[in-house]
């Protein structure tokens, strides 16, 4: 094999081993105290997001809360390069947002699920 054939495959295969570690790393980056995403069954009369045709690879963190009450764990990144490339409780929250503005009342998202109102919110375990 010739030199420059030679450095050329492992110029490529250096760059994409970093590729791969790029995706992994920022998942097993576990910093601070851990954020859920909670669902809390509440009374009255808001607009809402349809819950109950939410896809769960879409909305993994919401379907959870929907569930059980709360989310699996979410840890941010200790200099924010996790958030940029992971999916996170706040992302959904966007989301949900997004889908209907009116439904959103602060820092929490309402959420109509099997005929329940929930009260969707992101938390900080400390």
């Amino acid at each position: 094999m010739r030199p420059v054939t030679r450095n050329a495959l492992l110029a490529i295969g250096v760059f994409l081993i970093l590729l791969l570690a790029l995706g992994a790393v920022p998942s097993l980056l576990n910093s601070g105290d851990p954020y859920y995403l909670t669902a809390t069954p509440t009374d009255g009369d808001h607009e809402a997001v349809n819950g109950s045709f939410l896809p769960s690879n879409r909305y993994p963190y919401t379907t959870v809360a929907l569930a059980s009450g709360q989310s699996e764990p979410y840890w941010k990144g200790p200099i924010g390069l996790k958030e940029a490339f992971t999916h996170s409780p706040f992302d959904e929250r966007s989301a949900l947002g997004q889908r209907n503005p009116a439904a959103v009342d602060g820092d929490a998202v309402y959420v109509s699920h099997n005929g329940t109102l929930y009260r969707i919110t992101v938390v900080q375990d400390v």
